[in-house]
């Protein structure tokens, strides 16, 4: 399984219902990544989602304790394990953790990779991803140079379980 996330420099987020930076590239690299495949997401990011609707080509899994909600083209789970018996249907390389985030730190230790956007920045938030920097079982394996979007500065960096400098 895999965790594809958006961070500032503090490794935030989200403040309220809302991502802290919308970057073009950010988005096209989410959508190369995980369109095919399939993203688990908790039911508050679902529905900050256009619409809110399904994210196309994709299949939508969202985990919420809410055992009334639901939606078109979505997969309801209301536990982990109801989660992990949809998981076994597919190849876990083609699983996609996209947030919030209670759902990454709940599944963030059944992940092998991390694609981080690391965006040069700081901004109010309320939701934060754990720093990889600061988990010794995570290891940077490839960085991309710096891009900018109208002053904003980020870098693609991704993250692999466990010791690579060997």
């Amino acid at each position: 399984m895999k965790a594809i996330v958006n961070v500032d420099s503090n490794w935030a987020i989200g403040n309220g219902d809302s991502l802290l930076n919308y970057i073009p590239a950010d988005m096209k690299f989410f959508r190369e990544k995980t369109t095919g495949n399939v993203v688990v997401m908790g039911r508050k990011t679902f529905l900050t989602f256009p619409g809110p609707k399904a994210l196309p080509n994709r299949v939508n899994i969202v985990v919420t304790s809410d055992r009334s909600w639901s939606a078109p083209d979505v997969i309801a789970c209301h536990s982990l394990d109801e989660l992990h018996e949809q998981l076994a249907r597919y190849d876990t390389n083609t699983v996609y953790v996209i947030g919030g985030s209670s759902v990454y730190e709940q599944l963030l230790p059944e992940c092998d990779t991390v694609y981080v956007t690391k965006v040069d920045s700081s901004k109010p938030a309320d939701k934060f991803f754990p720093d990889l920097d600061k988990k010794e079982e995570w290891s940077v394996v490839c960085e991309s140079e710096e891009n900018e979007h109208n002053g904003t500065k980020f870098r693609f960096v991704t993250y692999k379980k466990g010791d690579f400098n060997e």
